[in-house]
């Protein structure tokens, strides 16, 4: 049976999320706060902890720094669907969480039902997640040793990565006015945005074809996104509200809870955000984006990259897109967090290659070179 530690300071919420923990075939324990989270994984450690953000003595972001330098297991935050709310959410991520689900707000008692499925199946995929051993490792050795802590880079190192890529050549030359020379199209969901960072993080300024994302989260949540991922990259990247489009040198990520599609307009290829389609389970979806592109374009102008994520959004749109004679990239088992949207890729033969997550950037910069 997994075992799961909720940490929260509320009382109701530790009764509602235990209810729903144990129905679903937990075996759950508790902590109040950070303090106890702390003791309690160190004397006995669970397959997978949620914890809240605000809490006395230790917040939760403290206690994530602590638990995933001194006894590292998958973590999942609630956090609240505010500004600051989802900036927490967005360290959280890049501390070591593996994923997060918005607290429930208002009157708990009657939105825990809705939240029940979602947290039960993220929980499950998250218990079973990889946590990247290199992650903070030289934190953890630092502090193993009794070291002060390594004063923080500006920004996160460039990963190495082959400088060959293994994605076959074969450019169209035609392209009609205001289009870009092609367009790379990205899914991702559990464990997705420190791997954004990989991949954006060493692409230069002057990439030649804009990158378009579809990140599964909620509304409020993306926003926060786009401009931590802005600050940390040369490309220029923003957030899809309205329609805007598509230049070399940016990338676009889908505003939460709604989908992520390409039109035309007479200035050239846009992307918009469209309402959720509910034939497609997560949003943005990475399957409606792919499709929206190839009605648009010719394949062999399209590069597809499916990240970690639990479940297959993107698997079957990307392998049309393979079938079309465009090229897709599938993430690595070995570096995913879920192999889960990756895998299902693999698994219907739609991945012109399978590349770690340090290697996907230098693949595409090498082919468009």
């Amino acid at each position: 049976m997994t075992r799961v530690l909720v940490v929260d300071d509320s009382a109701l919420m530790r009764r509602l999320l235990g209810g729903v923990l144990r129905a679903g075939g937990f075996e759950v324990s508790f902590a109040r706060d950070g303090v106890e989270a702390l003791e309690a994984i160190a004397a006995d450690p669970p397959d997978v902890v949620t914890m809240d953000v605000q809490m006395p003595r230790m917040d939760g972001l403290a206690a994530l720094d602590r638990i995933m330098l001194e006894h590292p297991v998958p973590v999942v935050m609630l956090s609240s669907l505010t500004d600051a709310g989802a900036e927490a959410t967005l360290e959280a991520l890049r501390l070591g969480a593996v994923d997060f689900l918005p607290k429930p707000a208002g009157a708990a008692s009657l939105s825990i039902d809705e939240l029940a499925p979602l947290l039960l199946e993220k929980l499950r995929a998250a218990a079973g997640a990889r946590l990247r051993r290199s992650h903070r490792l030289t934190e953890r050795v630092r502090l193993r040793a009794g070291l002060p802590p390594a004063p923080r880079p500006a920004a996160p190192a460039l990963l190495h990565a082959p400088a060959q890529s293994p994605i076959p050549a074969g450019l169209p030359d035609a392209v009609p006015p205001g289009d870009p020379p092609g367009i790379v199209l990205v899914g991702c969901s559990t464990g997705g945005p420190p791997a954004l960072d990989a991949l954006l993080e060493p692409l230069p300024a002057n990439f030649p074809w804009p990158v378009v994302i579809a990140q599964h989260m909620p509304a409020g949540f993306t926003a926060a996104l786009a401009r931590r991922l802005d600050k940390n990259c040369a490309l220029a990247v923003e957030e899809v509200s309205r329609p805007v489009r598509l230049l070399p040198g940016h990338a676009y990520i889908g505003r939460g809870d709604a989908d992520l599609i390409l039109g035309r307009r007479p200035a050239g290829v846009v992307a918009m955000a469209a309402p959720s389609a509910p034939e497609h389970r997560w949003h943005p979806s990475a399957d409606r984006l792919v499709d929206s592109a190839l009605a648009l374009m010719p394949a062999e102008r399209l590069v597809g990259v499916l990240m970690t994520g639990m479940g297959d959004d993107g698997a079957a749109a990307m392998a049309r897109l393979r079938a079309a004679g465009g090229h897709t990239v599938a993430e690595a088992e070995e570096t995913a967090v879920v192999w889960g949207m990756p895998g299902a890729l693999v698994r219907a033969g739609g991945a012109s290659a399978v590349v770690p997550l340090g290697g996907i950037a230098a693949a595409l910069r090498g082919w468009l070179a």
